[in-house]
């Protein structure tokens, strides 16, 4: 059986799908500083903002950040090197012992804030801090955007290539 066409077909694939592949690696980084926007509007809308450095850690190019694209296997990571990052998402114990501890600072208006050295400060009983779900929201909405766009980015490639 001959099929006529065939050859110039999967010639034009050929060629085509290096194109798809590049356009990919820069709509991947893309996605991936949507993704930082998307946290950081979650963490201000759950009013999780209060130095501002778990805000800022997502940032590409932050020190605190973590932003890794592998561009032939199209990987994308994005996320922040910050330890407290997961207890501001999950929740935490401030003493899973019971028993109470002292932190060293002062109160600035209604704001507490730490010095190691300082000579005043407050004493912290043991208590349950509620995470606010701040990655949790950015990720489903990161997954319904995502969803969409690929859509959009592979017919809109088709249409270019393959003319409709």
């Amino acid at each position: 059986m001959k099929i006529d066409g065939l050859d110039r077909l999967l010639s034009q694939l050929k060629k085509a799908s290096g194109g798809l592949k590049a356009e990919y690696q820069d709509w991947l980084q893309e996605l991936g500083l949507q993704l930082l926007d998307m946290i950081q509007d979650e963490l201000i809308k759950e009013k999780a903002v209060d130095t501002s450095r778990l805000l800022s850690s997502f940032q590409k190019g932050d020190k605190e950040n973590y932003f890794l694209i592998t561009r032939g296997g199209l990987t994308l990571e994005v996320g922040t090197q910050l330890e407290y990052a997961s207890y501001v998402n999950d929740g935490h114990a401030v003493s899973s012992s019971g028993e109470r501890r002292w932190v060293p600072g002062r109160w600035t208006g209604g704001r507490f804030e730490y010095d190691p050295n300082a000579s005043t400060g407050m004493m912290l009983a043991s208590q349950w801090i509620d995470g606010n779900g701040y990655w949790d929201h950015a990720v489903m909405l990161y997954e319904q955007m995502f969803e969409h766009s690929l859509d959009r980015k592979l017919q809109s490639w088709i249409d270019r290539h393959f003319g409709r």
